[in-house]
Formats: C-alpha cells, sequence, structure tokens
C-alpha cells in the first residue's frame, strides 16, 4: 500500500509557528514518525508540502493510480478551499483529514471543513499523534475493503 501524506500553507513553520496551538515537533520529524510507523506496518509513504494550492491539486490529481491513499493535512485551505475538495472527489482515493489542533475548539471559521464530505474521516487534537491515528486508520480501513 502506498501512501501520499500531503501538508499544506505553513506547516513548512511547524515548531516555530505559534508553539502553544501546534507545539514544537517540526513537520521533518512528524514526517520522520510516519516513516518509522509505516515500515512498522509494511507501507510506503511519500511526504510533500506545498503553500500553493494549486501545486496541492496537481499531487492529488497525480495520485491517481500511483497512491492507494491520501493522508491531507490542508492547513487553513481545509476551511476555504473548494478546489481541493473537488480534486479530493475527482481522484476517488480514500482520504483522512487530519489536524495538529482541534479545530473545534478554535476560532468559528475553523469549524467548517470544505474537504470532510469526500474524506473518509478527520483526525485532529492529538498534536503530531493525529498524523500517526491517520496512518493506521487509513491502512485499516483500506485492508477492511479488501
Amino acid at each position: 500500500m502506498r501512501v501520499l501524506v500531503l501538508n499544506g500553507p505553513n506547516l513548512n513553520l511547524l515548531g516555530h509557528r505559534e508553539p502553544h496551538l501546534y507545539g514544537s515537533t517540526t513537520l521533518a520529524e512528524i514526517e520522520a514518525r510516519l516513516g518509522e510507523l509505516a515500515a512498522e506496518l509494511g507501507v510506503t509513504i511519500e511526504c510533500r508540502q506545498s503553500n500553493h494550492e494549486g501545486v496541492l491539486v496537481d499531487w492529488i490529481h497525480g495520485a491517481k493510480g500511483a497512491f492507494d491513499a491520501i493522508l491531507f493535512n490542508a492547513g487553513a485551505y481545509t476551511h476555504t478551499s473548494i478546489a481541493l475538495r473537488d480534486a479530493l472527489a475527482a481522484v476517488g482515493l480514500p482520504t483522512i483529514e487530519v489536524h495538529l489542533s482541534n479545530v473545534h475548539a478554535r476560532e468559528e471559521f475553523r469549524r467548517h471543513s470544505m474537504l470532510a464530505p469526500v474524506c473518509r474521516g478527520v483526525i485532529s487534537g492529538f498534536g503530531p499523534l493525529s498524523y500517526l491515528l491517520a496512518l493506521r486508520a487509513l491502512i485499516d480501513n483500506k485492508r477492511s475493503e479488501s
């Protein structure tokens, strides 16, 4: 199984950006933990990050046929991007939306996701553990379909 891990805007600043909300763990550290878990579970991951919506859309389009699932932290685009929502719907790959913080305990505008309706699930509020939980959920879900 191959999983594409996508991260949206400002996630490249993890570890430095608002550590009271997002913690001190960097994106590279999260990706390393994901890589360890993926190896343990016998799956392959590829991690990418972009601050540009169109690049994320292109990566989602390119995932069809190359990956079996997507783990996606779209950052602020979660709440605004119909383009990302439509791209996920178009490729039809099982996707889990992931967030470090509990978006439902934050500003009102963060409580609505444009992506959730086309995702298998949403995991938020567990810091870096959210990514590990999402990877496990994708794998378990995909294997139960087989």
